[in-house]
């Protein structure tokens, strides 16, 4: 491509044939010795990586930096604008519980948050944990959250200082602002107190980064003699401890992409053996939230695609006494809900767009808050209290401002709280979100919302950034996004894609894009790409394709597939080496992602459907567009390498002059840089890749 000239020879990964033989069908890997079989290890050290493969991340570190030297100047501006619509001093509305109200803030320059709480009714507030304070003279650090006794007298708190989602807890004294001796090592980050607040409950990751055991630790004790409650022997299974807003119970959530199970404690007896709701059943999911007597619960059994709602009694929650409450309607996906003394609540998503519905406990009139615009975004936030009448909830779309209410289940009236302040300026006149619908290959439409300026022309001289996911039922909110304004500022059309394998158009969107039906996500997002450069938006000169991690194997595919459609592809922490993660059980996520990709192990035919197109094992000769890969180091859910054997790869494969990018960060995993700032600062890098891409002057 013209935008990269003059550039330096990249990098070249030697190759090394490992041969890999499985049901009959023998396999060449060239780049194997990338990854560095040591990674449990080096994941909590990594310091011990391997040499060799450390030089190579460092030469193709250089050589993008090299290939983007020349864009140093609009990096900056692109980091200076996205930081001027950020609010440095901002704060959370806090939320209220027993006699305080907590929340969150930044100070001006900080990266981190500050947990703080202040009187109910208003007063002086308190900083209980220092995000900045707390991560001085780290590379790297991300704060799990802070959890509150019920006595409001302790906290629990977790941090990861490697990037590898290792997390460490500790438990501070809310009102001295000291530490407790008590340190537990490698958990999920998240733990619940009983209610006298003396003890715990965590998750445990083993040495694979699984989350096998749930422990009791009782405060002032080591972690070596920490009570184990459960232990889940089957690694295809995620598990989490939680608790109820009413103390009454500590939730054990047991689940992978189809099935659930919960087993509860009663917090009347910490020591009992956590009891079954309903046993683990292939393709029937459930949650459950705690209504007084009886148990709210949200599942898809009995053939409720699009889940429904069903109580049980505390007492007797078997699968046998669920009663129906919100029978199921095909078409209306119910994503989550609550329950409080007189109300039940969920978030809903049907047409495409997301809705909240209240339902009075006692008479059954039921309501939905409305909204007007095309295309918006939801977050139903709920309360911290049970006995309680008023809810929050925020609100945004692509050219609206997120705004946060609290509602009035019994009253219907709304709360202004806040409006995200946009301090640099904004005039949401200027700007058009449209929802437009791509015709899929099988008759199928795929929605696609749009952001552009309203002076933008729509004649196919645009450039576009098209965004896609598509994957675990993960739907791609409509919300506001002050970052991607960088873009449309300078006159790009902001595409994101809802395809196959998310839940946009309902649980059928999903299940028709994950398994042997995996394909239908990649021709979706090509869909997209033909649609709007049939219709002017834009041109395939000019679209830049993004996506990352599930997305990023979606990138890895469609430059397989039509690399003549795209500009410029970026790829961040990509899954794209998917057989061979597949196939390694052994590798944090891999039994726990079947259900999503199927089992190559155990199955010829899913063998040869992933084989077909895992984007690492289906690099061709063909001329593909200017890629830009971004990996972590510590990442322990896409490693990091994959984008590096992938980059090795296409080098080796492609057959036009478009260079081959990657970029790894040395200090973080899988979500990049962990401060507020420094994330900016590699949004700007993707920005102004993408500007160079189609050249866009910065």
């Amino acid at each position: 491509m013209s935008a990269f000239k003059n550039l330096p020879a990249p990098p070249v990964a030697p190759k090394k044939p490992v041969s890999d033989t499985r049901h009959g069908i023998t396999r060449t890997d060239d780049y194997a010795w990338l990854r560095d079989d040591n990674w449990q290890a080096m994941f909590r050290d990594p310091s011990i990586l391997q040499s060799e493969i450390r030089a190579h991340l460092e030469a193709e570190n250089a050589y993008q930096k090299a290939a983007m030297a020349d864009t140093e100047a609009l990096q900056k501006a692109l980091f200076a604008e996205m930081k001027g619509r950020i609010k440095e001093d901002d704060s959370s509305v806090p939320m209220k519980d027993g006699p305080f109200a907590y929340g969150t803030s930044f100070v001006t320059g900080g990266e981190q948050p500050r947990y703080f709480r202040e009187p109910r009714a208003g007063g002086e507030r308190t900083v209980l944990l220092d995000g900045d304070k707390e991560a001085a003279g780290k590379a790297y650090f991300r704060l799990s959250g802070l959890d509150h006794s019920t006595d409001h007298s302790k906290g629990l708190w977790g941090y990861d200082d490697k990037g590898s989602e290792y997390f460490t807890l500790r438990v501070r004294d809310l009102t001295t602002g000291e530490d407790f001796a008590d340190v537990i090592e490698a958990t999920g980050g998240g733990g619940v107190f009983a209610p006298d607040g003396k003890s715990f409950f965590y998750t445990v990751l083993d040495e694979n980064h699984r989350p096998s055991k749930i422990f009791h630790h009782i405060l002032g004790t080591p972690q070596a003699e920490d009570r184990l409650v459960y232990e889940e022997e089957d690694f295809g299974f995620f598990m989490g401890v939680g608790g109820s807003l009413l103390d009454d119970f500590i939730f054990i959530d047991i689940h992978d992409h189809e099935t659930s199970e919960y087993r509860l404690i009663p917090t009347s007896d910490l020591t009992a053996e956590p009891k079954i709701v309903a046993p683990r059943e292939t393709g029937i999911e459930y949650s459950l939230t705690e209504g007084g007597d009886v148990f709210y619960i949200l599942t898809n059994a009995d053939g409720a695609k699009d889940f429904k709602i069903v109580e049980a009694p505390v007492s007797a929650p078997e699968r046998a006494n669920w009663k129906d409450v919100v029978p199921h309607t095909p078409g209306t996906l119910i994503l989550s809900h609550m329950a409080f003394a007189r109300h039940l609540v969920w978030l809903a998503r049907a047409d495409g767009l997301p809705q909240i519905v209240i339902r009075d406990r006692m008479t059954g009139e039921q309501h939905t808050i409305a909204f007007p615009e095309e295309a918006y975004s939801l977050g139903l936030q709920g309360a911290a209290e049970y006995d309680t009448d008023v809810i929050r909830f925020s609100y945004s779309s692509m050219t609206t401002p997120s705004q946060l209410y609290d509602y009035n289940m019994a009253t219907r009236e709304r709360t202004l709280l806040k409006t995200q302040d946009v301090p640099s300026g904004h005039n949401p006149d200027d700007y058009v979100t449209r929802r437009v619908f791509a015709p899929a290959h099988d008759g199928e439409s795929v929605p696609v919302t749009l952001l552009y300026r309203k002076d933008t022309p729509l004649d196919g001289s645009a450039p576009c950034l098209l965004y896609g996911y598509g994957a675990y039922g993960i739907t791609i909110p409509a919300s506001f996004n002050t970052n991607c304004l960088s873009l449309v500022d300078r006159g790009f059309v902001y595409a994101i894609a809802h395809i196959r394998g998310g839940k946009d158009k309902g649980f059928a969107w999903y299940e028709t894009g994950k398994m042997a039906d995996k394909p239908n996500t990649f021709k979706d997002f090509i869909a997209a790409a033909d649609y709007l450069n049939q219709e002017k938006f834009t041109s395939y000169a000019k679209i830049v394709a993004e996506g990352g991690s599930a997305g990023g194997m979606l990138m890895g595919a469609v430059a397989n597939m039509a690399p003549e459609k795209f500009a410029a592809i970026i790829a961040a922490v990509p899954f794209v080496d998917v057989l061979n993660t597949m196939l390694d059980d052994t590798l944090p996520l891999t039994p726990p992602e079947w259900p999503e990709w199927g089992n190559p192990i155990e199955s010829e035919d899913f063998y040869k459907i992933i084989a077909g197109y895992s984007p690492y094992d289906n690099v061709a000769a063909k001329p593909y567009p200017v890629i830009l890969a971004l990996a972590g180091l510590t990442d322990p859910r896409v490693t990091y390498w994959e984008p590096a054997k992938w980059v090795a790869k296409l080098r080796a494969h492609t057959t036009g002059t478009a260079p081959i990018l990657l970029k790894t960060n040395m200090d973080a995993g899988h979500g990049g840089a962990s401060g507020r700032f420094q994330r900016l600062e590699e949004i700007a890098f993707e920005y102004a890749f993408a500007l160079k891409a189609v050249g866009v002057a910065g």
